[in-house]
């Protein structure tokens, strides 16, 4: 892979370098789409720009950016990892978000058995910051502040929580398959009038390890809570071969398909602005492959205990 360079812009600030991502493949044709079923299988394939990638550790912040190869004020997402993994987990999540026009960058820390759940938040914070002030390649790239989503797996999308609760600026949080974290994100989702996704596996809802039902009851704004059809929780965590053979399940390739196109769908139609996108935050809407859960009250012990994996902050 190419390496990374930093230099200064035009202002004598520093900036982060990109290099070439994955290839894109291009659309010839342009089509009109308006079911909720094509716009999912249109997601289900990588946009039409091409990615770049850059290291955060550059700014000061170990982690990595991914980025379309170019664009004006685009939307960006923090994205905050689950147990035991790392940014490198979710490599393929963040370049395929990159080429639906999304920046996406995600620290890489916290990365041991017992992380801290408000470090991996103020680490989100951070990502955030230079993402927005921070010059991104050679000058063909901006992000508008007013278009910044957190999101995150797992803890992850606990800290995510946690972070949108220090951040006004924050426009909308994705929470797939949350757990459990210290502070409970609970508490901070009763102030967030910001629109959530929280996806969650259907056998694992109401268990000890999950607290979707609890986040999507506590959160003020609004929510969308869905299930993946035959989905594990650490279904989206790539390259984990040697933790899946101590039993902490492999990489479900179908899962992260669908839960890829239900986090784009959803920013694309909250922090990007595109109408045709907006099913993604109706809980109305039916979209295969997933289920709205009837209203239940949450199990208490799921968000009052905090399992070995999820350690305070």
């Amino acid at each position: 892979m190419p390496n990374h360079h930093t230099g200064r812009g035009p202002s004598g600030g520093p900036r982060i370098g990109l290099c070439p991502s994955s290839p894109t493949r291009h659309s010839t044709t342009v089509v009109t789409v308006t079911s909720v079923k094509s716009l999912l299988a249109r997601l289900s394939l990588r946009g039409p720009h091409r990615v770049q990638r850059g290291n955060l550790a550059l700014a000061g912040q170990p982690g990595v950016v991914y980025t379309p190869a170019e664009g004006f004020g685009l939307p960006a997402v923090a994205f905050g990892h689950g147990w035991l993994a790392g940014a490198a987990n979710y490599a393929q999540l963040l370049d395929y978000l990159a080429s639906w026009g999304i920046v996406a960058a995600a620290p890489d820390t916290e990365r041991g058995p017992v992380p801290s759940h408000t470090g991996l938040a103020t680490d989100l914070c951070t990502t955030l910051d230079i993402c927005t002030k921070i010059r991104l390649g050679t000058g063909s790239i901006s992000v508008h502040p007013e278009k910044l989503a957190l999101a995150g797996h797992g803890m992850g999308a606990g800290a995510a929580v946690l972070a949108a609760g220090r951040r006004p600026d924050v426009q909308a949080v994705g929470a797939l398959f949350p757990a459990p974290t210290a502070p409970p994100a609970e508490s901070v989702a009763a102030g967030l009038k910001i629109p959530a996704l929280i996806l969650a596996a259907p056998g694992e809802l109401g268990g000890l390890e999950s607290n979707a039902a609890a986040l999507n009851q506590a959160w003020q704004g609004p929510t969308v809570l869905r299930t993946i059809d035959k989905s594990s929780s650490n279904g989206i965590v790539e390259g984990r071969r040697t933790l899946a053979l101590l039993g902490f399940g492999r990489s479900e390739p179908r899962t992260a398909r669908t839960t890829r196109a239900l986090l784009a769908g959803f920013l694309l139609g909250s922090i990007a602005g595109d109408p045709e996108y907006r099913p993604f935050l109706d809980p109305a809407a039916t979209i295969p492959r997933t289920a709205v859960p009837s209203a239940t009250p949450p199990d208490p012990a799921a968000s009052a205990a905090v399992p070995g994996h999820a350690a305070a902050g």
